[in-house]
């Protein structure tokens, strides 16, 4: 049975997002459907409205940090239940064949299909997100939400939170490892906080005054300003790790030389070409790296969802309503919210 639905939408890249009925598709044998409750507003969410990227897919329905409660199942289903309160992050599907997605790499995958903007290959129909009243999702691709945790909170994991701890876990960070975050935004004060529940010793990179307050209470022990030589020169040698989360281009030269030998620079949070040539002389006399990370696969965003509840772990939000989400954008360009807007569904009526 097709569920006819309400949500938000852009036409073309510079109108602005309005109410938008659409229909889902008839939930398959292996489908839950999910009545949302909240959805984050993350950064992709603008550029693809916006079509930075090149390649949104009109009308566009953005929207992939989602938490709803399961409404129905199919008969396939066995890991959800009517009534279950659940996520769904940044993919909807795989090809579930190739090596990232046998070894839960999904992110990875060349046919991986976005919870919005893609092409669903299965029936050729263009994905739809979360500023929507419902959705509908192959059960691989939901994700337990721990009891305990604020739904508004626990939205932004589903993209802020994995794509910060994927690169923590993978680079093995553990009590006593020395991590850095640069950039305190969406991402950023996720890091600090994923870094200081692992145990680390976490710093701030930043070139902004006056942040050292919040800073200090997300979880850094310590805080750098990036744009004064002197108190980078004093952490030189420091870092084993360091989770780069600025959205555009800088030059990441001044970083490196404050890795170990054998740290890593690990970039999440711009896509593209830098302006700056990277000066490899570091990299090779003393070992270091500079690599990227893409969120996360869905048995490490369930592990850091896990993590989450354990340690009562969720986004800083301002919740806001469907209609206010233009302004939002506007906000969101200027920096100005502290850390993620989150939209409550319950505001989108007809």
């Amino acid at each position: 049975m097709t569920i006819k639905v309400l949500g938000y939408a852009a036409h073309s890249p510079t109108a602005s997002l309005v109410p938008y009925r659409f229909e889902r598709r008839d939930p398959r044998a292996d489908d839950v459907t999910i009545a949302i409750i909240y959805c984050g507003v993350c950064h992709s969410d603008l550029h693809t409205t916006h079509n930075d990227w090149g390649n949104t897919q009109y009308p566009v329905v953005p929207g992939h940090e989602i938490i709803g409660r399961v409404t129905a199942v199919g008969a396939k289903v066995t890991r959800f239940k009517v009534g279950d309160t659940v996520g769904v992050g940044c993919l909807v599907d795989s090809c579930q064949d190739c090596e990232p997605c046998e070894h839960g790499l999904e992110q990875y995958c060349k046919g991986a299909v976005l919870t919005y903007s893609a092409i669903d290959p299965k029936d050729g129909r263009v994905t739809k997100g979360g500023y929507s009243q419902a959705v509908v999702v192959n059960e691989k691709f939901v994700l337990h939400i721990p009891n305990g945790l604020d739904l508004k909170g626990a939205a932004p994991l589903l993209c802020a939170g994995i794509t910060t701890y994927s690169p923590l876990r993978h680079w093995g960070v553990k009590q006593g490892s020395n991590v850095a975050v640069t950039g305190l935004g969406g991402l950023g004060h996720m890091g600090l906080k994923l870094a200081k529940a692992m145990g680390a010793e976490v710093t701030l990179f930043t070139r902004s005054p006056g942040k050292e307050k919040d800073a200090l209470r997300l979880g850094a022990d310590t805080v750098v300003l990036s744009s004064k030589p002197d108190e980078m020169k004093a952490v030189a040698g420091t870092f084993d790790l360091i989770i780069d989360t600025v959205p555009y281009v800088h030059d990441l030269n001044p970083y490196i030389p404050t890795l170990k030998v054998d740290g890593t620079l690990v970039l999440v949070g711009y896509l593209g070409p830098l302006d700056n040539a990277l000066n490899t002389a570091p990299l090779v006399l003393e070992r270091k790296a500079v690599a990227g990370s893409l969120i996360g696969g869905l048995p490490e965003t369930q592990e850091m969802l896990d993590f989450c509840g354990e340690h009562g772990i969720t986004a800083d939000v301002e919740v806001i309503r469907m209609d206010a989400i233009n302004e939002a954008y506007v906000r969101m360009r200027k920096s100005d919210v502290k850390y993620r807007f989150v939209i409550d569904m319950a505001s989108l009526k007809d």
